[in-house]
This record gives C-alpha cells, structure tokens and sequence, in this order.
C-alpha cells in the first residue's frame, strides 16, 4: 500500500512559473500528484499505487492516465494517446491528473526559461521530457465530472482564440528555448526561390479536392470564377467518386480550359492524393492555390494578393487568413484567425508547437512537385507546410481572404475522442519526424 510519504496530492491552482515553483518547494515526498483541473475527481481502486508502480518501473518524470468523464449520470471512457517526442502541442491531453517525480519537477524548475504566467507548467513539461520519459498508462484510474461540454469542431480554434495571445506567446517562448536545448531550432536563413526554374500554362491554379459536397460547390466554384487578376488562372477539381449530384453541378461549369474536372481513377486517394493529381496535371499553374469544397474567397482579390505576395516576400508557400462562418456566411466565433502569432524569423520553429499553419494556402508548384502530400485526408497541409518551412521562408497574409463555414457535415465538426486520438497522434508524429529532420539538418551544417 502507497504511504503519504511516497506522495503529496495537489490542485494546481495556475500555471504559472511562480506556482511550479511553491509546489517544488512545499513538496517533501517522492512524488506529486496533480490535479490540473478543477473538476471534480475520483480516484479508482489503487490508483495512486498504480502510478506509483508504473513510474518506479519507468523511471518516469511524469506518468498520465486514461480516465472516464462523467456526462449527466453517464460515464464515458476518455482514452488518451502515448507521448512522443514531438508531443510539443502546448494543448497536448494529458487528462487530468499528472503523476510527477519530485526530483524531476526541482530540475525542471531550475532550467525554467522565463517568468511564465501561463506557460510555467508546459515549460516544466518540456524540461522534464529531456531528461526522463513520459510515459502514459492504457488504464482508468479516475473519473472527472466534465464541465467543458463543447465538441471537438469547437474545441480545436482555442489556440487561435484572440483572447489567448498572450498566452501563446509564453507558450511559443518555452518551446522556443526547448528546440534550442535539443538542437531542434532552425536559425532565420532560408533557400531562395527560383521562380523562373519552369514555364507554366498559367500563373495560377486552383485547387479543390472534394467528394459528396453537392450543397457547396457551386459556391466555391462561383468564387473562384469571380476572382479578378492581372494573369492567367484555372480551376482544376478533382472529384473524388461523388455519389450525391457533386460531379453534376462541377460538369455545368467544366470546360477543359478555365475549369477541369479530373475524376481519378484510383479509388483509394485521400485529400493529400486528390492534391497529389492536381498539382501535376499538365494544366496546374506556377502557384497552387487551395480552396476547400465547403468554403468561398472572401473577395474577388484572394488570387491577385496571393500571388503578388510570393513574389514580394521571396517565399514558397503563402498562408492567408480567414473568417470563421456558419452556413449562410454570417460572422461566427472565434471570429477571424489570422495567426498574427507568426514571425518570420520565427514561424517555422512555433509551428512545431501548434496544431494548424492557417487558410487559404499556396504552393510554388515546383516545389510541392518534389515534396509530395501524404496520401491522408487529415494533416496532409500541416505536413507539407512543416516540410517546405524547414527550407524556405512561408509568406503571410493578414488579410481576410477566406470565409471557412462550420456546418454539420464538416469532417471535422464534431469528432468521436478516438477520431480526435488518431489525428493527434497523427500530428505528433508527423511532428516528431519533422523534429529528428530538422536536429540532423543542424548537425550537417
């Protein structure tokens, strides 16, 4: 049976550098547990005993654990995902409760990189990972009363809520410094783009990959059509089997010249492979430019500010900003995201800390040619746009280019916690393949 002795049980009251550093000091046990949550908890039988065992097996600075939530008298198993290296999210679920090694917390403490007010429990994360393993348990050891009841599709724009910048921005300074000590951070020197390397049919393409999206199309379609430019551009939608009248609606505006309508023979693409098609038609312009089947430019511009800023800022991929919309265009929370979190000299390392690069996005044709998309329907951007910033520079645009509709048949509106489990584990992985690329990078130079 585990003794008080062996560990002190604690509600972290803020995630402050200050408040880290009042429980380092207070605590004389072998271990913390910590509640970082202010939800009611409930310990199952021997919990305390079984993240005392697991973390004595491990060697673990910090040890989490499955748990069930309790929704209106019913409970519902909450599963949580292993922790890798490129686990740098700073929203990464660790659940509710935190099982930490003392001596490991006195050390994280001491390497702290700034007076953090609230990313002073994710700076001690970081710090605590470069020294001891994380390490999850496939258990139920507790259930929590769940008070945040939003879904997944809600749930995910937190990051880019106003409201939180500067939050983000001690959560962007601690990695920053947890790159630096891994030998992960990639100074401000980029590859220069060649713009003339090829000939193109025309300067610009759009792309819009899309399956079963009969009630949107047309209007991501019209958008496109109503864009006014100074060059040339086409529209080449690749319609992946559609079975509701999608390939209808495309074919009264396919012309083979302006608009084309590639029906893949394959049958087992995803958005990367339906990216993959169209960026190597014969007819995809200089720069490939996105545009989801659900959504609309916010203006006749979008094309023309989009490719003006590859040329003014010297870059191969540009990321606009958008408007969070409901179906009929009408202004929802959290309103425009504009990722104003960006820097040039630094944009490339946060966006190993964050979960999203921002929309519409662009592509320099040649260089997406040679970098390919993943062959996913989920992250297949954020893989590109990580690969592509480990070289080149990304531009931005502050301007609201994009209106992105949040309806019920939205992929992403309102997902199961496995689904959400598997695009985050997803994510991290693809973070921490992009991790070990960019330590050798630093290494060859």
């Amino acid at each position: 049976m585990i003794t008080q002795e062996e560990y002190t049980y604690l509600p972290l009251a803020h995630p402050s550098r200050k408040e880290m550093e009042r429980i380092a000091e207070i605590v004389n046990t072998r271990y913390v547990l910590l509640q970082i949550t202010d939800e009611d908890i409930e310990l199952g039988p021997f919990a305390p005993e079984r993240f005392y065992t697991i973390a004595e097996m491990t060697q673990a600075g910090l040890v989490y654990a499955d748990y069930r939530e309790e929704k209106e008298d019913k409970f519902i198993p909450h599963p949580l995902i292993d922790y890798q290296e490129g686990s740098l999210r700073n929203d990464f679920d660790f659940g509710k409760l935190l099982f930490i090694r003392t001596s490991a917390l006195k050390k994280a403490i001491r390497q702290a990189t700034g007076d953090y007010q609230h990313a002073g429990l994710y700076d001690v994360r970081l710090n605590i990972s470069r020294s001891y393993p994380i390490v999850h348990i496939n258990e139920y050891l507790y259930t929590a009363k769940e008070k945040d009841t939003r879904s997944s599709g809600q749930k995910m724009f937190d990051y880019v809520d106003p409201r939180n910048q500067e939050a983000q921005k001690e959560m962007e300074q601690a990695c920053t410094a947890h790159l630096k000590a891994i030998g992960a951070y990639l100074k401000p020197e980029f590859l220069k783009v060649d713009f003339a390397e090829e000939n193109f049919p025309v300067e610009a393409s759009v792309i819009i990959p899309v399956r079963n999206r009969v009630k949107t199309i047309e209007d991501a379609i019209r958008s496109v059509l109503h864009q006014k430019t100074s060059f040339a551009f086409n529209l080449i939608i690749i319609d992946n089997h559609s079975t509701d009248g999608t390939s209808e609606c495309i074919q009264k505006y396919a012309n083979g010249v302006q608009v084309i309508h590639l029906r893949p023979k394959r049958t087992d693409l995803g958005i990367g492979g339906c990216w993959d098609l169209g960026v190597n038609h014969p007819e995809c312009g200089k720069f490939a430019i996105q545009l989801d089947s659900d959504d609309v430019y916010s203006d006749t511009s979008t094309l023309q500010k989009i490719v003006d800023a590859f040329y003014t800022q010297q870059c191969g991929m540009v990321i606009g900003s958008y408007r969070m919309t409901n179906f009929q265009m009408e202004e929802i929370p959290p309103g425009i995201i504009d990722h104003k979190e960006w820097t040039p000299d630094n944009g490339r390392n946060n966006a190993l800390r964050i979960n999203g690069l921002g929309a519409p996005r662009a592509f320099y044709t040649p260089l997406i040619r040679r970098i390919h998309f993943p062959n996913t329907s989920y992250g297949e951007d954020y893989a590109v746009g990580l690969r592509i910033s480990r070289d080149y520079q990304i531009g931005r645009i502050y301007d609201v280019l994009y209106l992105c509709r949040r309806w019920e048949d939205n992929s992403d509106a309102t997902l199961s916690i496995e689904q959400t489990n598997r695009n985050n584990l997803y994510k991290d992985r693809l973070r921490t393949w992009e991790l070990k690329a960019r330590i050798l990078k630093n290494k060859e130079r």
